[in-house]
């Protein structure tokens, strides 16, 4: 297997790695858009993830991946061996991190007819495509911005629904479909269908680094990971240990963690002064500070919490303005500066 560059040895890119690692906590914040240049480690990072992530309980043999514990999100084959009054074995495996090449068919995305059991057994089977592979994952699409529209199509109505429905050749599949999206890009070439875009929780850019020692560091651990990558991996892995278990823990925490009202009440006003389109802005905050919180250990959520988040959960849900030119995160730190850098905001301060 080809080694994969460690989380923990990335340098900088604070915020796409702060994302990534809130997303594997609550993946019902929704997934990460990471815009920006060009080799600047969006897909490293993204792949370095899947190294970190605890192992999953699934049902055993199951091609779906199916959870052992959840009753109303099963494969239809899953389903008929609980109905039967089956108790399939549960097993641990890695969560997918999958990648969506652009050039993908709609049969490799959904799944398709398994031609080579058709012609030797004649037997209708279904060969499972990459919505069933990244189920209770993670799906990765690099330059999502240029996806093609009948796939855009595809991912939005397994996000919508959670499952996918292929009707092929006297062949009728459902299963649940539930990813977290994550996508990168490059702005300049091209723009991101509204639509794709509002499924993204949180959104990310990514700079080139200007600091000269900061380059230089990239360029030295990416070079000795080059040359030797088992010492680099085993150099890191301590570090990347380390963050495996703040995520175990910070995933224990959630549920332990109820948000005061006065946070919400901060969540939607925030929302409210940026002209935020539906609710789903209040709802990301709502999400991401708990993660947050539970991914340092605290014993509440703050206004910090939510001071920190609001440019990742709300810098893409903004109309242009036109009477405005600063750009999205600007605005976003400007009303959190205008509506809480006041003594009262103080109320619900981190302890």
């Amino acid at each position: 297997m080809r080694p994969v560059y460690p989380f923990s040895a990335i340098v900088g890119q604070e915020e796409m790695k702060l994302a990534l690692l809130l997303v594997a906590i609550d993946p019902s914040i929704g997934g990460v858009m990471v815009f920006g240049d060009r080799g600047t480690g969006k897909s490293t990072a993204v792949r370095a993830l899947a190294g970190l992530l605890p192992q999953m309980k699934v049902v055993q043999g199951c091609k779906y991946g199916c959870d052992p514990a959840a009753s109303t999100q099963r494969c239809d084959e899953c389903a008929k061996r609980y109905a039967d009054g089956g108790h399939p074995r549960a097993v641990f495996a890695p969560v997918p991190v999958v990648d969506l090449p652009l050039g993908a068919t709609e049969d490799r995305v959904v799944g398709a007819l398994d031609l080579e059991r058709a012609l030797t057994t004649g037997e209708k089977a279904f060969e499972p495509g990459l919505l069933a592979r990244a189920h209770r994952g993670f799906l990765y699409v690099d330059e999502v911005n240029l996806l093609e529209d009948h796939l855009v199509d595809l991912l939005l109505d397994a996000a919508a629904t959670g499952e996918n429905v292929v009707e092929r050749e006297g062949v009728s599949v459902r299963h649940p479909s539930r990813f977290v999206l994550v996508g990168s890009g490059n702005p300049e070439e091209g723009e991101l269908r509204p639509q794709l875009l509002d499924r993204f929780g949180l959104a990310v850019d990514v700079r080139t680094p200007k600091v000269i020692a900061m380059r230089i560091d990239v360029i030295k651990r990416r070079d000795a990971f080059d040359r030797d990558p088992e010492a680099f991996l085993a150099h890191w892995q301590k570090a990347d240990n380390k963050i495996r278990r703040s995520i175990e823990k910070g995933r224990a925490r959630l549920d332990e963690l109820a948000v005061p009202d006065e946070i919400l009440e901060r969540a939607a006003e925030l929302c409210a002064a940026l002209g935020t389109d539906g609710l789903r802005g209040e709802l990301t905050l709502l999400r991401t500070t708990r993660a947050l919180a539970a991914f340092e250990g605290a014993d509440t959520v703050t206004l910090e919490h939510l001071r920190r988040i609001a440019p990742l959960a709300l810098r893409h849900r903004l109309r242009r303005n036109v009477l405005d030119d600063a750009g999205s995160t600007t605005r976003v730190e400007r009303a959190v500066a205008e509506l809480w850098d006041t003594p009262s905001a103080d109320v619900v301060a981190a302890p």
